[in-house]
């Protein structure tokens, strides 16, 4: 297997038409070409084949053996991929699976943390060996950003912490995620708002007046 790091420098490489990446002078970096070819993300890309997805390196060489239906980008050492019976997982960089559950749909990695659907349609946060960050349930789920991730239960929209306890008692139709403490939210009546990491009104807001 080659490393990458040693190969071509990924910075220089533009995504070209041909099925390839190309120096910024126009050349081919590699002889290969692929269906569809995408950026590097940590040293790797995604390309499509005829048999599969994968990833390669900077010198157009497969990163690993498998072959995937889909495969993603590269967080934290992780690469969430779809296999050809339609289960979601993360690999390792090898190419191998980073744990043995498979769900009906996972997200990136973020600040160690990745959501995981299963197959009843509840998600929750798993971390990069796999296991259960919170072990809690939502119906709809998204990841961490500033120690807080949107989560929807039975009552609504609402922020959680990583032991996914809900921050606060209230629920909204829709909440936005945290930006230096605050979020916006929006009411089941249409009441839209600013809210601290508490839950508490910082700022009521009235659209006829903007």
């Amino acid at each position: 297997m080659h490393d990458a790091t040693t190969s071509v420098n990924r910075s220089a490489l533009v995504i070209a038409t041909d099925g390839s990446h190309h120096l910024l002078n126009g050349n081919p970096a590699y002889p290969e070409r692929f269906l569809k070819v995408f950026g590097f993300y940590e040293g790797l890309a995604a390309v499509q084949t005829a048999d599969g997805w994968l990833h390669i390196q900077s010198d157009g060489k497969a990163a690993y053996h498998s072959r995937f239906d889909w495969v993603g980008n590269w967080q934290q050492s992780r690469c969430v991929v779809r296999d050809f019976d339609g289960h979601y997982l993360h690999i390792q960089r090898d190419g191998s699976p980073a744990y043995d559950e498979r769900y009906i749909y996972a997200g990136d990695f973020r600040d160690g943390a990745a959501f995981v659907q299963r197959g009843d349609g509840l998600a929750t946060h798993i971390d990069v060996d796999g296991c259960l960050l919170h072990g809690r349930w939502f119906l709809e789920l998204d990841v961490f950003h500033k120690g807080f991730a949107r989560a929807r239960d039975a009552g609504g929209w609402h922020h959680i912490n990583r032991a996914g306890e809900a921050a606060y008692s209230a629920r909204f139709e829709a909440v936005d995620a945290f930006y230096n403490g605050q979020a916006w939210v929006k009411s089941a009546t249409g009441d839209e708002r600013i809210i601290s990491e508490r839950g508490e009104t910082i700022r009521q807001i009235h659209r006829d007046t903007v």
